[in-house]
């Protein structure tokens, strides 16, 4: 590639991509400190009812797990 190549091909550049302000527009710690705060998400008692399901499925009919990865 010769230098007038690589000028060109660097002006397009900073044209096609502004320059990037390094500074944060705000404090991220308040909204963390909130996040922190809030309740963690429950999970219903019909995804354990599936997992177990599936998890004894999967203990009485062990081909079953061997059909799923076959399959996957």
């Amino acid at each position: 590639m010769q230098e007038h190549d690589a000028e060109k091909i660097r002006e397009a550049l900073k044209l096609a991509f502004p320059p990037v302000d390094h500074e944060l527009q705000r404090d991220l710690w308040p909204l963390m400190l909130r996040r922190m705060e809030t309740p963690a998400r429950i999970v219903p008692w019909y995804d354990w009812a599936l997992a177990g399901a599936v998890t004894a499925l999967f203990v009485f009919v062990p081909k079953l797990a061997l059909l799923l990865a076959y399959h996957l």
